[in-house]
C-alpha cells in the first residue's frame, strides 16, 4: 500500500485531483478502454457516463488507504470512512435516508476481546489447546467469564430439518453439554450416482442455511448447550482457518436486551487435526464419524471426553454505524417506496501482533463494492429525470462480524420492508476484466435473476449460477439479512467466461485470492487489476435497479424459496 498520508484531506485530495489524471490514464491503458455495451435504456446514458474504472478505483484506493487502518467498526478508522461516505453522497446531491434526515444510523454492539483456556481430557489423559493455533473460540454473551466443564458429544452436522426429515439429535438431551459438529451440509450422496449429491436433499452441492456456521451456533442455544465447536475444514468450508484470525482478537454483537445470556456459553472452530487428535484419544475415527453422519438414523455419540473452558473476555458497549443516503423518487405517488443498494464499508481492521504489515486494508472485500455503490449513486445523480421510486444507498457496518449492521437495518428499517421491492448488494468487484456473463448468488432465487438477464441481453451476455454452491456464499453476504424479512435480493459475483482468456482463469484467479488474499493483510490493491469488467457490472446492475424502480411489476421470490411465505405475508398487510 501506499505510505500513509499526513491528512485525511490530504488522502482526498491526492486521489481526487493530482494523481486522477494518471489514474485514468493508467486504467484506460489497463482496460482497453472504458467503454461497456450499452443495454436496452437509452435514458441510462448520462449514468453510465458516470460509472468509470477511473472512479471505482479512485473510491477503493481511498477505502483500503492504510490511513484507515483496516476499517474496524468502532475506531478512527471507520469514523474517517463514514466521513468519506457521507461527503461522497452529500456531493452527488443525495439527501440523508433517515427520518431525521441524516445520513447516520447508529448501531449499538456489543464489543467482547477473548481470553480463553481450554482443554480436552479423555481419562487420565489431557489434550491441551493452543489459543488461536489450534483454536478460536468467543462468547456471544455480556458475560466476563464464561467456565464450562463439560461432556463432549459429536452431533454430527447439529441440524434439525423437518422438510428433509433430519434430526441429527433424535431423542438425546445435550443440555449442558459441549457439541461438537461438522461444517456445512450433509453432503447426501446421490443412490443412483455415487459422483454426484442427493438434488433432494439440502439441495445438493449447494449450501443451505443449515450448513451456515451462525446456525449451527443458534441450534446449539436453542438445545441448551454449554458450548459447541466447529470442526473446520478448508474445502467445505470455503476458506482457510487463518480466514478466522479476527476471532482472536475480538468479537461484536448487537447489544441485546438479556445480555444475550440465550446464547450457549462459547462459540468455537477447532483445526481438522486437533479434532482428529482428540477423536483418536476418545477411540473413535473422523472419517468414520463423518459417513456416519450422512444417515437419517445417525445418533449422537458421547465421546467419553470433557471440554474444560476458562473464556475471560474483556466487555464493552461500542457504537458504529450505518450510512444510508437517498435519491428521492420522482413519482408523487411512488416515491414513498424504495429499491436498496447495499455494501458494507467495514473490514477487519489492524492486528498489532503481527510483524511487519499489520493493516487489513480490504481493498477487494469491500473497499471494492463500497466504491462500486458510490459509482451507482453517482450514475443515479446524473440522470435528468430520477426514477419514479427512491434508491437508497446503504453502507453497513460489521458484516465481517456476522452481518450485523445489515441484521440491524433489516429489523430496524428507517422504511417501512413492506414498500421496499428489492435489495441489490455488492461484496467485491470484478478485478480481472471483462466477461461475457455475470454470476448470480443464489441463482433461480428471485425474478431479479430474469430483470437482469434481460438488461445483459443486447451486449450479448448472460447470466449463470455459482460455481461454488456447495460454499454458501449467498448465506455469508447483507443481502441474506434483508432476504430473511422477505425482501427480494440480488448478489452477484464475477462471471466465469473471461474474454480472451482461457476456461479456467476465472477459477483459477479466485482460488487465489481465497488461499493468499481472503482476510488477510495482502487484500490490497494489485498493479494488475483490470477494471473494465467491474464497469460493464456496475452499468448492469444499475440498470436492474432502474428498471425495477420504474416497474410495474415488483420482484418476487420464485416457488418454492425459503424466503417467498415472509414475503407474500409481509405484502398482504400492505396498505395499497
Amino acid at each position: 500500500m501506499t505510505n500513509i498520508l499526513r491528512s485525511w484531506g490530504t488522502v482526498g485530495a491526492s486521489f481526487a485531483t493530482r494523481g486522477g489524471t494518471l489514474l485514468s490514464a493508467v486504467l484506460l491503458a489497463a482496460c482497453g478502454g472504458d467503454s461497456a455495451a450499452p443495454v436496452d435504456d437509452t435514458a441510462l446514458a448520462p449514468a453510465y457516463a458516470a460509472i468509470t474504472a477511473d472512479d471505482i478505483m479512485r473510491h477503493t484506493q481511498v477505502l483500503a488507504h492504510d490511513s484507515l487502518e483496516g476499517r474496524a467498526p468502532a475506531t478512527a478508522g471507520e469514523d474517517k470512512t463514514v466521513r468519506y461516505l457521507e461527503e461522497q453522497f452529500k456531493a452527488m446531491g443525495l439527501v440523508g435516508g433517515m427520518p431525521d434526515g441524516s445520513f447516520v444510523q447508529n448501531v449499538t454492539l456489543l464489543r467482547s476481546v477473548p481470553h480463553p483456556e481450554a482443554s480436552f481430557h479423555v481419562g487420565s489423559r489431557v489434550i491441551p489447546l493452543s489459543h488461536p493455533a489450534d483454536y478460536y473460540m468467543v462468547t456471544r454473551r455480556e458475560q466476563a467469564l464464561v467456565e464450562a466443564d463439560a461432556e463432549l458429544v459429536f452431533v454430527g452436522y447439529g441440524v434439525v430439518a423437518p422438510e428433509y426429515d433430519w434430526d441429527d439429535y433424535k431423542d438425546v438431551d445435550v443440555k449442558g453439554k459441549v457439541l461438537v459438529m461438522l461444517v456445512n451440509d450433509p453432503a447426501i450422496p446421490d443412490a443412483g450416482d455415487s459422483t454426484k449429491l442427493d438434488a433432494n436433499m439440502f439441495k445438493g452441492s449447494a449450501m443451505t442455511y443449515y450448513g451456515r456456521w451462525t446456525y449451527k451456533y443458534e441450534i446449539a442455544s436453542a438445545k441448551g448447550a454449554a458450548g459447541a465447536i466447529i470442526i473446520h475444514e478448508t474445502g467445505p468450508a470455503g476458506y482457510p482457518f487463518a480466514a478466522l484470525s479476527s476471532l482472536a482478537r475480538e468479537n461484536l454483537d448487537i447489544k441485546a436486551p438479556d445480555g444475550n445470556m440465550s446464547r450457549t456459553g462459547f462459540e468455537a472452530w477447532i483445526t481438522q487435526p486437533k479434532a482428529e487428535e482428540l477423536l483418536s484419544a476418545a477411540g473413535q475415527s473422523f472419517a468414520a464419524l463423518k459417513a456416519a453422519a450422512l444417515r437419517k438414523d445417525f445418533r449422537p455419540v458421547a465421546l467419553g471426553a470433557r471440554a474444560r473452558v476458562r473464556l475471560a473476555s474483556e466487555l464493552s458497549t461500542v457504537q458504529s454505524r450505518n450510512v444510508v443516503a437517498m435519491l428521492p423518487g420522482s413519482d408523487a405517488e411512488r416515491k414513498n417506496e424504495y429499491v436498496i443498494y447495499s455494501a458494507h464499508w467495514d473490514h477487519m481492521g489492524r492486528d498489532t501482533t503481527l510483524s511487519g504489515d499489520q493493516i487489513f486494508n480490504g481493498a477487494l472485500d469491500n473497499a471494492s463494492g463500497t466504491a462500486q455503490m458510490l459509482s451507482i449513486a453517482k450514475g443515479f445523480a446524473a440522470l435528468p429525470t430520477k426514477p419514479a421510486r427512491s434508491i437508497l444507498f446503504v453502507a453497513l457496518t460489521a458484516e465481517e462480524k456476522g452481518l450485523l449492521g445489515a441484521r440491524y437495518f433489516a429489523t430496524q428499517p428507517p422504511v417501512p420492508l413492506s414498500q421496499v421491492l428489492a435489495n441489490i448488494n455488492m461484496d467485491g468487484v470484478n478485478q480481472w476484466g471483462r466477461t461475457s456473463d455475470m454470476v448470480v448468488i443464489g441463482f433461480g432465487n428471485s425474478t431479479l435473476d430474469d430483470v437482469l438477464a434481460d438488461v445483459l441481453r443486447p451486449a450479448g451476455r448472460s447470466i449463470g449460477p455459482d460455481e461454488e454452491p456447495e460454499k454458501g456464499y449467498f448465506y455469508r453476504s447483507d443481502h441474506f439479512e434483508f432476504a430473511k424479512q422477505g425482501v427480494p435480493a440480488l448478489y452477484t459475483e464475477a462471471g466465469s467466461r473471461f474474454i480472451g482468456k482461457d476456461s479456467s482463469f476465472g477459477a483459477q484467479k479466485r482460488d487465489e485470492y481465497t488461499s493468499k488474499d481472503y482476510h488477510q493483510v495482502s487484500d490490497e490493491v494489485k498493479p494488475d487489476w483490470d477494471l473494465s469488467g467491474a464497469v460493464e457490472d456496475t452499468r448492469a446492475l444499475l440498470a436492474v435497479g432502474y428498471r425495477v424502480a420504474n416497474g410495474e411489476t415488483w420482484p418476487t421470490w420464485k416457488p418454492g424459496t425459503e424466503f417467498k411465505a415472509k414475503r407474500d405475508s409481509t405484502l398482504a398487510k400492505r396498505t395499497p
